[in-house]
């Protein structure tokens, strides 16, 4: 394929971010880059802010070839908001019109328009060809999680008593239509798994989505396992109630064969630090950069991933197997998916099956290293950047004039 020019609309994007959906896409990006493509990323500074986070304490270094353009405004905070209850931008759509209009641009593939521009940037004039990639559920759940209530997978829209209780103002575009009237301007929709594609389907979401998995860096076994005194399972992620954790660390008072190490921060840490007050083997390491992380993937007995709601995705599951360690995961959304495919772990949906699954991991010493060789071969055949950036291509040339459908 010629040498194309894409243009990335996202809300957060690194230094500028929480994790998640920024890491993907610069994963994306920094891969295109990488094959001899040109890409442009536009993201919300005033968002990543807005939502309390800490400008980087070092410059920020455009090493890995991809040009980032940071929007900021006067409004501040303000402009987000606008734009999560208008659907629309308000503070920069000049700069955003002006930026999406550059005729330089193959491809537009909006990523999470969430506080840069709602669904109102999918009308915005453009050369290129318009994609969406869904990295959660925000076209159809104002909170993009389908965590209802802050309490239980979502069964059923309960939307606006959720939001507030959520505690977050009613997003007033949704009950307009203006989602529904402009997805006609986008070519083609990309769901992470075939879960979240069903899930968008029975929430009614109307276009047809092509399904992309994420994808993770190979680390090649070129990585030094962080030291640890004792065998450790692993925890990678936000720290807040729909992850699961509290699940988790009741287990560890009583099992005595290894420590339970969590990396990551959020709100619901407190909570959690109370719950394992009095267990030596539970450690909080805090939020650490994806190298030091790498380390402790690296040195684990397995990653545990007990989410308690709809993930889009797994990218804790595919990063654990990059790195030859098997992971138990919840029977919950895409996570069977996954381990499915790899055949890299094991399933619980009880505590009483987390423990069997997380004893016959770390004793079964067979068992342990054919899901490390199942997992990492899996690894490479989906979910790496030599897997998953070939498709995505594929995927946009379909869409490109004068291409074959």
């Amino acid at each position: 394929m010629s040498t194309l020019s894409f243009c990335f609309p996202t809300t957060f994007y690194p230094p500028y971010h929480f994790g998640g959906d920024a890491v993907a896409v610069q994963r994306l990006a920094a891969g295109l880059v990488r094959r001899g493509h040109r890409v442009t990323v536009v993201h919300d500074i005033d968002a990543f802010l807005a939502l309390g986070g800490k400008p980087p304490a070092t410059p920020v270094r455009d090493d890995d070839g991809v040009k980032v353009i940071g929007l900021t405004s006067g409004l501040h905070g303000l402009s987000p908001l606008l734009t999560q209850q208008l659907g629309r931008p308000v503070a920069n759509r000049r700069a955003l019109r002006r930026i999406l209009s550059d005729p330089e641009y193959d491809v537009i593939n909006f990523h999470n328009l969430s506080l840069i521009g709602g669904p109102a940037l999918l009308a915005y004039p453009s050369r290129g060809v318009k994609l969406y990639m869904a990295h959660e559920h925000w076209l159809v759940c104002p909170t993009h999680v389908l965590w209802r209530h802050n309490r239980e997978p979502c069964p059923a829209r309960e939307c606006v008593r959720c939001q507030l209780i959520y505690r977050r103002p009613p997003q007033l575009w949704r009950m307009t239509g203006l989602l529904e009237k402009n997805l006609s301007h986008v070519s083609a929709f990309i769901a992470v798994s075939e879960f979240s594609r069903r899930k968008h389907k029975e929430f009614g979401f109307p276009r047809e989505m092509t399904v992309l998995p994420g994808m993770a860096p190979d680390p090649g076994g070129r990585v030094t396992p962080a030291g640890a005194e004792r065998p450790y399972f692993l925890f990678v992620g936000r720290l807040e109630k729909l992850k699961g954790l509290q699940d988790v660390i009741p287990l560890f008072r009583s099992y005595q064969d290894a420590d339970l190490v969590i990396i990551g921060e959020g709100g619901y840490r407190p909570e959690l630090e109370r719950l394992a007050a009095g267990i030596p083997g539970v450690r909080f390491l805090g939020r650490m950069e994806q190298n030091e992380i790498s380390q402790y993937y690296a040195g684990a007995v397995a990653t545990i991933v007990p989410s308690v709601t709809f993930e889009s995705f797994g990218i804790v599951v595919v990063e654990s197997l990059s790195h030859r360690t098997p992971v138990i995961a919840r029977e919950l959304g895409p996570l069977p998916e996954l381990i499915e495919q790899s055949r890299g772990g094991a399933l619980f949906s009880t505590p009483a099956g987390l423990l069997q699954a997380m004893q016959r991991t770390q004793h079964d010493i067979a068992f342990r290293e054919e899901c490390a060789r199942n997992g990492y071969a899996a690894f490479r055949d989906r979910w790496s950047e030599d897997a998953v950036i070939p498709r995505y291509l594929e995927i946009v040339r379909e869409q490109l004039p004068g291409q074959s459908r």
